[in-house]
């Protein structure tokens, strides 16, 4: 851990530090799954792949997976996992051109899973995934729910504190509905065809898939 110039704990990443399946992935790896059969997509991108969990499990179903994950743990996790795998080093701050040298070829889906609750600056998301795509290509995002009801049963079960903890380092600091979600993908360049919540009951959902395609 090192100190900024005040003084204060900064970890210098997200804490990846071993191939573990997260909590997460037993609900939102087959709704990625299912989409991206419906897409017909071959090559895919995994934008913050994390410990290449998703990235080893679309190659082991036949696609060619390149992962994208800034943190240095997560990525030797992930190339020691699985090795037949490219992942590399960089985040949505970075500048594509710099991915598009190591991968020209396009790709026709790009995946971000659980990432874009994490940034300070979202926009940089859609923006980074573009020009990696090819035209017509398109953009799967995944994110804690929120809506109406779901955040109603949180208040009333006092667990709104939990919830929105800010005792978590490196933790959620954007909260996205379905409507402000789809404005952000929108306003950078895609047009969402497609919301599927994900986990738990219909309105109280754990996740939200949401599907876009890169405008021409």
């Amino acid at each position: 851990m090192t100190s900024d110039h005040e003084g204060v704990a900064v970890e210098p990443g997200y804490g990846w530090h071993d191939a573990a399946v997260p909590a997460s992935y037993g609900y939102l790896a087959p709704a990625v799954l299912q989409v991206l059969a419906g897409l017909r997509a071959r090559r895919v991108l995994d934008v913050g792949a994390g410990n290449g969990v998703l990235c080893g499990l679309l190659a082991a179903r036949g696609y060619d997976a390149v992962g994208i994950e800034l943190d240095a743990g997560g990525v030797a996790a992930a190339r020691q996992a699985w090795p037949q795998v490219r992942f590399h080093q960089a985040g949505v701050d970075d500048d594509p051109l710099s991915i598009k040298r190591l991968e020209p070829q396009p790709f026709d889906v790009a995946v971000s899973t659980e990432v874009v609750e994490h940034l300070y600056a979202p926009h940089r998301l859609p923006q980074f995934a573009a020009p990696l795509l090819a035209d017509g290509g398109h953009l799967i995002v995944t994110t804690p729910y929120h809506g109406y009801l779901k955040n109603l049963a949180l208040a009333l079960a006092g667990r709104w504190d939990r919830h929105h903890t800010a005792l978590w380092h490196g933790g959620h600091i954007k909260f996205w509905s379905p409507r402000t979600l789809t404005e952000l993908l929108e306003r950078n360049g895609f047009t969402v065809l497609r919301f599927v919540g994900v986990g738990r009951m219909p309105c109280l959902w754990k996740s939200m898939l949401l599907v876009a395609r890169k405008n021409r």
